[in-house]
């Protein structure tokens, strides 16, 4: 899947949203895609936690942290759970933390930065809405692509030819 995003452009530019750099790749797996799960919360990772322990194949996580550069949505514990349950990536609008042991993770993640502080859990934040930035609008049952080159997301799931 090298260069997967500048090919799906090429070959599908009518049906691609592509969202402002802004990202920066941890995961182990460089490239990935899948249907859209989203959760909006701010600096609390209580949501996060629940949906990685859910099954999570053909998936991506977004997450609008509402780019807070205060505290870390993701660790990696959480990441190795959402491997473990075959999530495909996550795409954080926040930070991280933990980079080395998610950099060995089979999980692709792309995140603002990073910050070794976690965040707080009061079990607040929602699921499953759409939410925007980088301007783009990510809306749950949509499709989400990712690699070196950034993220995208279509409406419709997109297979090379």
């Amino acid at each position: 899947m090298e260069d997967l995003l500048p090919e799906l452009c090429d070959q599908f530019p009518d049906l691609v949203r592509v969202v402002e750099p802004m990202f920066g790749n941890y995961g182990g797996r460089e490239a990935f895609g899948g249907e859209i799960v989203t959760i909006k919360a701010f600096e609390d990772n209580s949501l996060v936690r629940e949906q990685v322990a859910q099954p999570g194949a053909g998936k991506v996580l977004v997450v609008d942290g509402g780019g807070s550069m205060r505290r870390a949505m993701l660790g990696d514990m959480l990441a190795e759970k959402a491997a473990s349950n075959g999530w495909e990536g996550i795409v954080i609008y926040g930070c991280i933390r933990d980079v080395n042991a998610i950099g060995n993770t089979e999980i692709g993640v792309q995140a603002l930065g990073t910050h070794p502080l976690k965040t707080d859990k009061k079990g607040i934040g929602e699921l499953n809405l759409p939410v925007t930035f980088g301007g783009v609008t990510f809306t749950p049952g949509e499709f989400l692509y990712a690699d070196n080159n950034g993220v995208l997301v279509s409406a419709q799931k997109l297979e090379l030819s």
